[in-house]
């Protein structure tokens, strides 16, 4: 678990991670929180089942790379988004990230504020040495998030912009 002043991130572990998928309230009721409205897309879906809550129960595995962490407001008692590493840092030191923010929960920077505390969490890590993001061209709140953050759009394609925040060139 890490905090900022309005913020808890918690990584959730593999029971947590079902209790999320169910989306009944009881990891709300786990953590005593108020519940929260979640949208969980098709495309996340998939991914809890097929990757995520695999690799989560893999003991050979850094679980933390591999599951959701749920991003908690302090101030609201309640869940507004999540972020995820896709898989432990490669053979260069990268790390990518995924986020989202719950719909009644956006332009509030509770995601700005998340992902400068993930950075701060993962520039503390022995092998990260930046961290890989991607986001939709349309999407300029994603994007925003990463500016705010000092990542630099190192590509574009397919509708996508390709970020990155290398440690070593970082503003501190």
């Amino acid at each position: 678990m890490i905090e900022t002043e309005r913020l808890i991130l918690i990584p959730l572990n593999h029971d947590q991670l079902l209790k999320y998928i169910k989306d009944d309230h009881s990891l709300e009721k786990e953590f005593n929180l108020f519940p929260t409205k979640k949208n969980i897309s098709a495309e996340l879906q998939e991914a809890l089942w097929q990757t995520i809550l695999p690799n989560v129960f893999d003991k050979d595995k850094n679980y933390l790379y591999h599951t959701l962490w749920t991003i908690i407001s302090k101030p609201d008692h309640r869940m507004v988004g999540d972020i995820c590493f896709v898989g432990e840092p490669d053979a260069n030191g990268e790390i990518e990230i995924g986020y989202g923010t719950y719909e009644e929960f956006r332009n509030r920077g509770f995601m700005t504020e998340a992902i400068a505390r993930i950075i701060e969490w993962a520039k503390e890590q022995q092998n990260v040495k930046s961290i890989s993001a991607s986001t939709e061209i349309e999407n300029v709140a994603s994007y925003s998030i990463l500016k705010k953050n000092n990542f630099i759009k190192i590509a574009e394609g397919e509708g996508m912009y390709a970020w990155k925040l290398d440690f070593s060139q970082s503003i501190l």
